[in-house]
């Protein structure tokens, strides 16, 4: 696969651009949260262990969807940690319990409960910081690397509906296992409705149960902040959040392949080759 052209790469993310002799699609993949890298700059909290910091992390979603160029996709790969930045986040998505910048303008709900562009908590529930962050540590983490990811997804939208006179985002996530009866393995969000039209979440769920998996529509996940700002139908602008369960291929003690990971990523390998390949939406 080919790497992105001069200057779409940037510290924090990676693009994957369809090979020589592949015919670029609309389709745009993206994984904000699949990721590690945590600078030096970060300074958790001293106790707070690997797993914690990773729990709010989408491990191996980018390995999940990277083949996806090569059937014509463009790929947008996070690779800073959610726990450092969310780049699924509005950059005014500020927490005050941090203490880094005021708030201007209430806070979001999602920023209340601790994950703000900056999360105050991990994926499990611990505090990520025994101090408050210094003036300006939200400002500098935006800068560096949320404002170039969506600089670079921007990029690759614009090309695609440029090309084809409309662009599809597909932004790939992975959930904790749903609790109780009749639990969803895939959840597909469209805003409820709002992102897109109705044949390519619809569409999408086909492909998903002709696979074995259980799916639902919005129902935790409706779509997260890139999802609402592409999800503009009636300006050729199209958006789709997915949420993979983890436990279908994840090993959460190593946070590397589980079991089930070969099994997994041919199915979904077999719901892009569809949907890639497929008629248009």
């Amino acid at each position: 696969m080919r790497r992105s052209s001069a200057g779409q790469d940037a510290p924090g993310h990676r693009v994957i651009l369809p090979p020589a002799g592949i015919a670029a699609t609309p389709w745009v993949f993206a994984s904000p949260h699949s990721g590690d890298l945590r600078p030096d700059d970060m300074r958790p909290a001293p106790r707070l262990g690997r797993r914690s910091l990773r729990s709010a992390e989408d491990a191996l979603v980018d390995r999940l969807i990277g083949d996806a160029a090569g059937r014509g996709a463009a790929v947008l790969l996070g690779e800073v940690s959610r726990t450092y930045v969310d780049l699924n986040r509005a950059p005014d998505e500020l927490d005050p319990l941090l203490g880094d910048t005021p708030v201007v303008g209430g806070v979001s709900p999602r920023a209340a409960a601790g994950y703000g562009i900056v999360p105050r908590l991990t994926g499990d529930g611990r505090p990520v910081y025994a101090r408050r962050l210094d003036p300006g540590e939200t400002e500098a983490r935006v800068a560096r690397f949320h404002t170039p990811y969506h600089a670079a997804l921007t990029g690759l939208m614009q090309a695609a509906r440029t090309r084809h006179g409309r662009a599809i985002l597909v932004d790939w996530h992975s959930m904790p296992p749903p609790r109780g009866q009749n639990r969803p393995r895939v959840v597909i969000g469209d805003r409820h409705g709002e992102a897109c039209p109705p044949g390519l979440s619809g569409r999408l769920k086909t492909l998903f149960e002709a696979q074995g998996w259980e799916t639902a529509l919005n129902d935790p996940y409706a779509g997260g902040w890139s999802t609402q700002v592409w999800g503009r139908p009636a300006e050729g602008w199209l958006a789709v959040q997915i949420e993979l369960d983890r436990s279908l291929y994840l090993d959460p003690a190593s946070l590397g392949p589980g079991p089930g990971y070969d099994d997994s990523r041919a199915r979904i390998a077999r719901v892009i080759a569809a949907l890639l390949d497929g008629p248009a939406i």
